[in-house]
C-alpha cells in the first residue's frame, strides 16, 4: 500500500493553525487506514522580522493594530477563535499569549522530524504558547517544550546552539513562496492537491479519502510496449 504524504505549511503562532492540526488528526483518525497518511509540517513564519520577544500588549489591542481595526473588532475576533477552538477541545487563552519569533521553533520541529515525533512536539509548541503562556520566542522555553515532548535534551541543546536546521527551514518557505502559500494552514496532498485554511473535518477527510484512492492506482497502466 502507498503512503499519502500530506505536507502542511504553518506557524506556532497562528491559532487557526493550532485547529487546523487538530482537525486533521480527526480527518486522518476516520479513515480505515489511518497509518496509510504520513504528516509532515512544513515551516511558515508570520513575522519573520519578529523580535526574540515582543513588548508586553493585550492581544486584542495587538491584533487590531496588525490588521488595522478597531479594539472592538479585535475582540470580536479573539471570541470567534475562542469559541471555534473550545468546540474542537482546544483552550485557546489570548490573554496569557506572548509573542516572538518563531524560526527556532521551526528548526526544532525539523529536528523533531529527523527523530520521527514532529507531531507530538507541534502539539506541544502550540498547546505551550496558545494555552499555557509560554513565550515561543525564548530558547529555554523552547527546549523545556521539546523534551517534554520527548526529544533529548543534548540534541535540543545542540540545535539551538547552532544553526542546525536553518537551511531546511529557508527551504520550506521557498517551496511555500513556489506554491504561492501567503496564509495558513495550508494542507498539500500527495503534492498536488492544496486546500487552504483550517477546513472542516468532513472537508479534510472527503480530501484525504478522495487523493488517498488516487495513490493507490497503478502507476503505470498496462499496453502493447516495445522491448
Amino acid at each position: 500500500m502507498r503512503t499519502l504524504r500530506v505536507e502542511v505549511w504553518s506557524d506556532i503562532a497562528c491559532p487557526w493553525c493550532y485547529v487546523g492540526k487538530h482537525r486533521l488528526d480527526a480527518a486522518v483518525a476516520r479513515l480505515p487506514e489511518p497509518r496509510g497518511v504520513e504528516v509532515v509540517w512544513r515551516a511558515f513564519e508570520l513575522d519573520p522580522g519578529a523580535p526574540q520577544a515582543w513588548p508586553p500588549e493585550p492581544y486584542v489591542e495587538r491584533l487590531a493594530r496588525k490588521y488595522g481595526t478597531s479594539s472592538a473588532q479585535g475582540r470580536a475576533t479573539v471570541d470567534r477563535m475562542t469559541a471555534v477552538g473550545a468546540a474542537e477541545g482546544l483552550a485557546l487563552r489570548f490573554d496569557r499569549v506572548r509573542p516572538g519569533n518563531t524560526f527556532n521553533a521551526h528548526r526544532l520541529l525539523h529536528l523533531a522530524l529527523e527523530r520521527g515525533m514532529q507531531g507530538v512536539v507541534q502539539e506541544r509548541f502550540f498547546r505551550g504558547y496558545l494555552s499555557e503562556g509560554e513565550p515561543i520566542g525564548d530558547p529555554e522555553a523552547l527546549a523545556r517544550l521539546s523534551v517534554d515532548a520527548g526529544l533529548a535534551a543534548h540534541d535540543v541543546r545542540r540545535v539551538l546552539a547552532t544553526d542546525a536546521f536553518a537551511h531546511a527551514v529557508r527551504a520550506d518557505e521557498e517551496e511555500a513562496r513556489r506554491f504561492s502559500i501567503h496564509a495558513v494552514p495550508f494542507f498539500v496532498l500527495g503534492g498536488r492537491y492544496g486546500i487552504a485554511g483550517a477546513q472542516p473535518v468532513e472537508v479534510l477527510h472527503e480530501a484525504l479519502s478522495r487523493a488517498l484512492e488516487e495513490a493507490q492506482q497503478p502507476l503505470v497502466s498496462e499496453g502493447p510496449t516495445c522491448g
